[in-house]
């Protein structure tokens, strides 16, 4: 039995009401038609009143002791099919009116239990028909329908005409059951895991780990054998997520076709296959795909992504529309999630980075030169600071305004990044005055490098000539510390400026003579 789809209490209780309705019916019947039957009036109340007290019991003992009484069900279902047998042998044998009683149980418990246990009452009913009428035959039950023999038929023909009627009955009712429950769970096992896959995306914050979960959600849900998830921050969608697709294919930028038309219409597509001339990205990640299911992910209608799955069906057959349909609310959670994540990026970055230049700002700075500190510490490795500063910038301020200011800010920052390492973190330090932290970098590396950023700097393309001076400090060499190493490498960058500008010098500080006089080095002076 299918417990699952509808709780069992209720259940029970709609079986309980036609018992109740059954018992009435058979007691009206029998005092207003006596003539119906001719087994005593006292029996058939005696029946009546055992079987009614036995269905008050067993709801009285369900709920005292919940689903731990589950077989009292199954066994009050026997005691329903020996009654009804009983109560159609008092009142008319194989014409009993109580046969269309037999028949509603029937349907009512294939609806209410499941089909399986329909057919297994069926089955019972039957066995029970043919006792009954058997134990007339040879005379251990009084002969009660023998009024009716002067009808056209004997008593086993017009029984066996029931027997095959209620069949059709048991197996069509049984048969639009399956049907039901099959269709009942498949919608219960597609709710559970729309609320797993709910609960996954909440735990996730980043663009790729949203498009995962989808991704893998979608494709054991739905048997999808392969499948992609393209997300678009900023212009172009890109892959984020896949399933069994050729993710290491190499990609020109565009939008394909089925993208495109996906966004427009704002609905799902059902597509045959992938023509590869206006979708050359999709027929890349999903070679000779068929049966795609293209679905946008619309961020309050925006679109912002698209998922392009290929199902695996038979030749011949039709995507289901439930399949449509789930698939469309696992990317409506997902699409919010998507653009959740983005947000948080957007947020982060903005925290994190300095608005007016893009590169780290100086609370950046500050946690991240900390961690390398505490990096180089325990594992023994060197960690280099460049501290760097734009020569004149006040004089060019007042000469050429603050907007030429600002714009030079932003070249000098661009020009730094261009030639840092990836790894390398670039900051904005506070005014025209920057810093650049060099993880695993020696002395020797880091001057060369700041040497790099110097030149760069000299050589960019800003609005007016533009010079930086620099300092250098390594530790353990030069500082104990981070904020040691800030210390030496300002002291240098002031050494560096004292000395002419447009230079780089190293510190000289040791740990055991931390204020001995920086020598300037590898720097050329400005004219």
């Amino acid at each position: 039995m299918h417990y699952d789809m509808v709780p069992l209490g209720e259940r029970l209780r709609y079986m309980q009401l036609f018992r109740l309705v059954t018992v009435l019916l058979l007691l009206v019947g029998r005092l207003v038609a006596p003539e119906i039957g001719q087994a005593p009036l006292g029996g058939v109340l005696l029946a009546t009143g055992a079987y009614t007290l036995a269905f008050s019991l067993s709801e009285a003992l369900w709920r005292f002791g919940g689903r731990r009484n589950l077989p009292l069900f199954g066994l009050m279902l026997l005691v329903d099919g020996v009654f009804l047998a009983y109560m159609g042998y008092a009142t008319g044998g194989t014409l009993s009116p109580v046969r269309y009683l037999i028949l509603v149980h029937l349907i009512v418990v294939t609806l209410l239990a499941s089909y399986r246990t329909g057919l297994k009452m069926a089955l019972w009913h039957s066995v029970l028909l043919f006792v009954v009428f058997h134990a007339q035959e040879a005379e251990f039950l009084d002969p009660i329908d023998r009024a009716y023999r002067s009808l056209p038929g004997t008593d086993y023909q017009r029984l066996s005409t029931y027997v095959a009627a209620f069949w059709l009955v048991a197996l069509s009712t049984a048969a639009f059951s399956s049907i039901n429950e099959r269709e009942l769970r498949r919608r219960r096992i597609d709710l559970e895991s729309l609320a797993q896959i709910a609960n996954a995306l909440e735990k996730v914050h980043k663009p790729h780990a949203v498009a995962s979960v989808l991704a893998d959600g979608l494709a054991d849900t739905f048997d999808f054998q392969r499948l992609v998830v393209l997300g678009e921050p900023k212009g172009e969608p890109t892959l984020l997520g896949h399933r069994g697709a050729e993710s290491t294919a190499a990609i020109e930028p565009g939008i394909d076709q089925l993208v495109r038309t996906a966004w427009e219409k704002r609905e799902t597509l059902l597509v045959k296959s992938i023509d590869q001339g206006p979708n050359p990205r999709l027929a890349k990640w999903l070679p000779d795909a068929k049966n795609l299911i293209v679905t946008p992910l619309l961020a309050e209608d925006r679109p912002i992504g698209v998922v392009v799955a290929e199902h695996s069906m038979r030749h011949g057959s039709r995507v289901e529309q439930r399949v449509v349909a789930m698939v469309s609310q696992f990317s409506a959670h997902a699409a919010l999630a998507l653009d959740n994540a983005w947000l948080l990026e957007r947020v982060q970055e903005m925290a994190e980075t300095d608005g007016l230049t893009g590169v780290a700002n100086r609370r950046t700075f500050e946690v991240t030169l900390e961690l390398e500190a505490t990096r180089a510490f325990r594992n023994g490795d060197r960690l280099s600071l460049i501290m760097a500063d734009i020569d004149h910038f006040k004089k060019l301020n007042d000469n050429h305004g603050h907007q030429t200011g600002d714009e030079v800010l932003r070249t000098v920052a661009s020009a730094l990044r261009n030639v840092s390492r990836d790894f390398d973190t670039v900051a904005r330090y506070g005014g025209e005055e920057f810093a650049v932290i060099l993880p695993n970098c020696s002395e020797e590396e880091a001057v060369a490098a700041a040497e790099r950023l110097r030149m760069s700097v000299a050589s960019a393309a800003t609005v007016v000539p533009v010079t930086i001076s620099l300092g250098v400090a390594t530790y353990p060499v030069h500082a104990s510390g981070g904020t040691n190493l800030v210390q030496a490498a300002d002291e240098a960058l002031y050494e560096s400026k004292r000395g002419g500008r447009n230079r780089v010098t190293q510190s000289v500080r040791s740990l055991s003579d931390a204020f001995e006089s920086p020598v300037s080095v590898a720097g050329t002076k400005s004219p």
